[in-house]
């Protein structure tokens, strides 16, 4: 019976093991497709796949986090474009899977309160004027929550970059300064090592994009 018991033991670890690889193979795979991502359509097949891998890894937050991350791109990309109509829309669904990977991560995560500061910076640009001191109020108390919580993350001297280089001069933006931000963003990058294999690494090659750009 000890026998039966220790065989069914060690079949059961070894489909838990290679269920994990499985996993761990497919998100992989996923998460490398960020970079090449152009479009609001791209960004929505990944939206969709990340999805079904959270549908499926309901314990785990990083599929709910890219899901989000996901979401949020594709409302980049359509706010570069002009398509304010749907942020909100857009916005609120990332809000949807960050409140899911924080209920599956309760401690407190400063990748998850980043991509909430982004969350509201896109709900804000529907109309900055009328947003500024809702959205665009909460938006900065998220990105200060996760500054106190990680202050050495590359991501958040990224976008914090971002805001700099993208806001007016007169609302106290400069594209010279920010251009200095993203190089102290990208020195953080050549530092930083990911918790884990899955964990947030973007954002690099954004960094390094900004400071080819000459300053206006």
């Amino acid at each position: 019976m000890k026998k039966y018991l220790l065989s069914f033991a060690l079949a059961f670890m070894s489909i838990s093991a290679f269920a994990q690889a499985d996993y761990e193979k497919i998100m992989t795979e996923k998460i490398a497709k960020l970079e090449t991502c152009k479009s609001a359509e791209d960004f929505q097949v990944l939206v969709n796949d990340f999805h079904r891998i959270a549908g499926k890894e309901e314990s785990k937050w990083q599929p709910y986090y890219y899901t989000a991350f996901s979401f949020i791109q594709k409302g980049r990309v359509m706010m570069r474009e002009g398509k304010m109509d749907e942020l909100d829309n857009i916005a609120g669904q990332a809000q949807k899977y960050l409140d899911a990977a924080q209920s599956v991560d309760p401690k407190d995560n400063a990748e998850i309160h980043l991509l909430k500061k982004m969350s509201y910076s896109l709900r804000m640009m529907v109309n900055p004027q009328q947003r500024y001191m809702t959205d665009g109020t909460k938006a900065a108390e998220e990105l200060k929550i996760a500054e106190k919580l990680d202050p050495e993350n590359p991501r958040i001297a990224l976008i914090k970059a971002e805001d700099t280089y993208f806001t007016p001069e007169q609302y106290g933006g400069s594209k010279t300064k920010g251009i200095e931000m993203f190089k102290q963003a990208l020195a953080k990058f050549n530092a930083y090592t990911p918790k884990t294999s899955l964990d947030p690494n973007w954002g690099k090659s954004e960094a390094e994009y900004f400071i080819n750009q000459p300053a206006k």
